[in-house]
């Protein structure tokens, strides 16, 4: 299958990226140097950012016990202000600081402002509390920080018509954002290749795949181990309008721009 690349596909040069707070902050400079450039070349780069081991790290601070159902965490109220602390305080401004300290041009916001990322309970919000699914991403909101001249770097919290605070997966939260912006691809950075396999003795990576191949490499038993989640995350941000996800290793050089060029990097995961 022949892709284009993601600037051909929108005009704007609209994408939009996810990552683990951990992982943006384990990347090298260079990585944002490029984002940098692609800002600087017109294309419209958007941010949706994680940050569950920093979570539980201030959780595990507070003495807040803190537990997991099928991946997510179950959000008291308590544990929903050390997240909000955490995801819309210091881990989206530190990566705000690390934008514009290589001369690009970044604006933080959590899905709570401006009613960004409108969301409700889910379905077992009763063994998951504060857990939210999202409703309605707003994205006159995203285009106009982009028409701006900025990047978008957005907390997955989500708020509803009366105020309640949710904690979003931000796996979900930004294949919604992704979605509802219009952008049919979407780049997660992480700190693996890609989806490996094991062939002749050798892991290789797979080049592209799709979700019913994904489980049935799972159940097979060769996607296995810590890979489970991270392919698991990659799949839920494919949604609504977003028809596929490239896994890609931030400390490849250029990525960003390789990938946006339509050179093959990672894995695309396609529906």
């Amino acid at each position: 299958m022949t892709l284009e690349p993601i600037e051909k596909q929108r005009g704007r040069g609209l994408f939009v990226m996810k990552c683990g707070g951990s992982t943006l902050a384990a990347l090298p400079d260079s990585f944002f140097e490029d984002l940098r450039e692609l800002q600087r070349s017109g294309v419209q780069p958007v941010i949706v950012h994680g940050g569950g081991p920093a979570i539980s790290g201030n959780l595990e601070k507070l003495g807040i016990e803190s537990s997991f159902v099928n991946g997510l965490r179950v959000t008291t109220e308590e544990v929903l202000d050390v997240v909000e602390m955490t995801l819309a305080g210091s881990i989206n401004k530190a990566i705000v600081r690390r934008i514009q300290a290589i001369g690009g041009q970044a604006l933080g916001l959590s899905g709570v402002d401006g009613n960004l990322i409108m969301a409700r309970p889910v379905a077992n919000s009763d063994v998951l509390g504060m857990v939210g699914e999202v409703t309605e991403v707003r994205a006159e909101i995203v285009t106009g920080i982009l028409a701006m001249g900025y990047i978008p770097v957005i907390a997955p919290i989500g708020v509803d018509g009366g105020g309640q605070r949710y904690n979003i997966n931000a796996d979900t939260a930004a294949g919604a954002v992704a979605s509802f912006v219009g952008s049919p691809t979407m780049i997660v950075v992480t700190d693996v290749p890609g989806i490996m396999r094991e062939l002749d003795g050798e892991k290789v990576v797979l080049p592209s795949v799709t979700v019913a191949q994904i489980e049935a490499l799972i159940a097979d038993g060769e996607i296995y181990g810590g890979m489970i989640p991270k392919v698991r995350a990659a799949m839920d941000c494919i949604q609504g309008k977003v028809s596929e996800v490239v896994i890609v290793d931030g400390k490849e050089p250029n990525v960003l721009s390789r990938v946006l060029q339509g050179e093959e990097l990672g894995t695309r995961i396609v529906r």
